[in-house]
């Protein structure tokens, strides 16, 4: 079992694009916002030179991959959360991810229509977290009132979970996502309301491939607002990532070697992610498989193996 992240931005970011790049799945493309209406869901096999490597020398009938699941949903646009463009009602698809991928656009293509009609990462990352904010704030309104209701008729039990959202509702209110708050780590509580913004943020800048080895304005601001909440930031060229998918195995090393490229997008992300969650790889060995399974850091040997 690995760990699933929920793929988000504008529309014509390159969410399909990179989707379709990483996973085994095709999502549909176009040069339209809103093409991905349905959430498109990719489950991917982690590469892994240890697996490997560990099989070389055991030679077990069976190795399986740990994987990563994606799920891609469509565009949001200012004024999803009344309802604008498809709305927001896709993001229950990503509420039990454990991570949130946001996609912003950090390059320039006449051809490809940008939804607002200029390229500005900063504003686009505003826009897009805004809406996640106030579907969270929605959601936990909705919590209060049913608290409340529960109260007049003499239910005092709730009392707890009355203040926690109350003081929620406080910080979304000021536009301040849940997993910027000290209640981050307020327990069940707070993971029985499926809050999107307590999950971790990964910004992937999708760049084009001549300023994918060196800075750019873009990625100067994209950091910088990044930093601003302590997220992290990968660059990740979505076209070039479509090209190394259609390459056979073998030769993906040879054609990341010619650009100078250390790693592909698609591990750089999966080596993010981990990191980010705070995740490793433990290795199985029952009866004729060797498997790799994703656990927590710190997790004990014997826990693991259960």
């Amino acid at each position: 079992m690995g760990f699933k992240c929920g793929i988000i931005g504008l529309p014509n970011v390159g969410k399909s694009t990179i989707f379709s790049a990483l996973s085994t799945a095709d999502a549909e493309t176009a040069n339209y916002p809103f093409c991905t209406i349905d959430p498109n869901i990719g489950v991917i096999a982690v590469p892994d030179e240890r697996l490997e490597h560990i099989a070389s020398i055991i030679n077990p009938p069976k190795f399986t991959y740990t994987t990563i699941e994606f799920v891609d949903i469509a565009g949001l646009v200012k004024g999803a959360s009344k309802g604008e463009g498809l709305g927001n009602k896709f993001l229950g698809h990503i509420r039990n991810c454990d991570a949130v991928v946001h996609i912003v656009r950090c390059f320039d293509d006449p051809n490809v229509a940008h939804v607002h009609g200029a390229i500005d990462p900063v504003s686009d990352i505003e826009v897009v977290n805004t809406e996640l904010v106030l579907a969270d704030l929605e959601t936990v309104d909705k919590r209060i009132e049913k608290i409340e209701r529960l109260s007049k008729k003499g239910d005092k039990t709730h009392r707890k979970e009355l203040d926690l959202c109350l003081t929620i509702q406080s910080f979304l209110g000021r536009g301040i996502a849940a997993r910027n708050t000290t209640l981050a780590d307020t327990g069940e509580i707070l993971r029985e309301l499926g809050l999107i913004t307590t999950r971790e943020m990964l910004y992937v800048a999708n760049v084009s491939e001549a300023v994918l080895k060196g800075e750019g304005d873009y990625l100067t601001k994209i950091q910088s607002a990044a930093d601003k909440e302590g997220a992290k930031v990968i660059t990740i060229c979505g076209d070039m990532e479509a090209e190394i998918a259609m390459l056979p195995e073998d030769e993906r090393k040879d054609f990341l070697d010619d650009l100078g490229l250390r790693e592909s997008g698609f591990q750089k992300l999966i080596r993010t992610g981990y990191d980010l969650l705070g995740l490793i790889t433990f290795y199985t060995t029952a009866g004729k498989e060797l498997r790799a399974w994703t656990v927590e850091k710190g997790t004990k040997a014997s826990k693991a193996a259960g």
